[in-house]
């Protein structure tokens, strides 16, 4: 399986935007609809090496300050088409 190794800045909240998030039920942040700023991304062909990538990438200053994070996302793997896509 393929993956994807991401490094992010970590978007800062206010406290009250935590706050009516907490009371609300709602979430904070939504990866889905306004993603973090990405600073570097790095592809690797298999869970051990994408885990080597993200431990060399966690070495960074910004990412050891918690200004950064560190995010490995599977891909799927190589060669496999999306069943609802037709070839070529």
């Amino acid at each position: 399986m393929r993956y994807l190794i991401v490094r992010t800045d970590i978007r800062t909240a206010a406290d009250i935007d935590l706050a009516a998030a907490w009371a609300g039920g709602g979430c904070l942040r939504n990866e889905t609809t306004t993603p973090e700023l990405r600073r570097q991304t790095v592809h690797a062909e298999d869970r051990d090496a994408a885990l080597l990538l993200a431990r060399a990438l966690s070495t960074v200053g910004a990412v050891r300050a918690g200004r950064q994070r560190i995010k490995v996302l599977p891909l799927g793997e190589p060669g496999r088409r999306h069943r609802n896509r037709p070839p070529g």
